[in-house]
């Protein structure tokens, strides 16, 4: 079943990107997209154009988390030593489902870029800026937006940094 544009996770984030004065064009779908190859399946997109809401976590000096997500275009892996390199932190690791639940307000696999219950401090993969239009998760697992990556680094207040994991490169069998 398709969950309907007026659930509550999906007007925080289209109502997060009005207030910036940006009108989103939601798409929910009866399958999940939850995962990336899901999302680029469901919208006719290629791996690339998914954008990834992985949410990271490091201690504050009171001993509280505190969340870092990470915009992550769909074929890549975060580098969590690039990552806390780039955050001044060496204790940054992924958050726990329940983790990026709580901090986020949205459940895994519909965590959006932006419209989050609390502020948080956003990192983007510069790979999304390869494309024209990129497609996000917009607050449930089957529910997604076309944006592109300039509007994405506005509307999320992101740090565009190189946090993903170097590709490996193919190997080449004499033949």
């Amino acid at each position: 079943m398709t969950e309907r544009p007026d659930h509550p996770a999906i007007q925080r984030v289209l109502e997060a990107a009005g207030r910036r004065g940006v009108t989103l064009e939601l798409r929910t779908f009866p399958e999940s997209t939850h995962t990336a190859e899901q999302a680029a399946r469901a919208v006719g997109a290629s791996l690339g154009q998914i954008v990834k809401s992985l949410v990271f976590v490091t201690a504050r000096d009171d001993g509280s988390l505190e969340p870092i997500l990470c915009l992550v275009s769909g074929p890549n892996r975060v580098d969590v030593a690039r990552l806390g390199a780039f955050v001044g932190r060496s204790d940054v690791r992924r958050a726990s489902a329940r983790e990026a639940n709580e901090l986020t307000g949205f459940v895994i696999g519909g965590i959006p870029p932006f419209g989050h219950e609390r502020r948080l401090r956003v990192v983007m993969d510069p790979d999304l800026g390869r494309f024209a239009t990129v497609w996000a998760a917009a607050g449930l697992p089957n529910a997604v937006f076309p944006i592109s990556p300039a509007s994405l680094r506005l509307l999320s207040d992101a740090q565009v940094a190189p946090i993903a994991e170097d590709q490996e490169p193919p190997i080449l069998r004499a033949s």
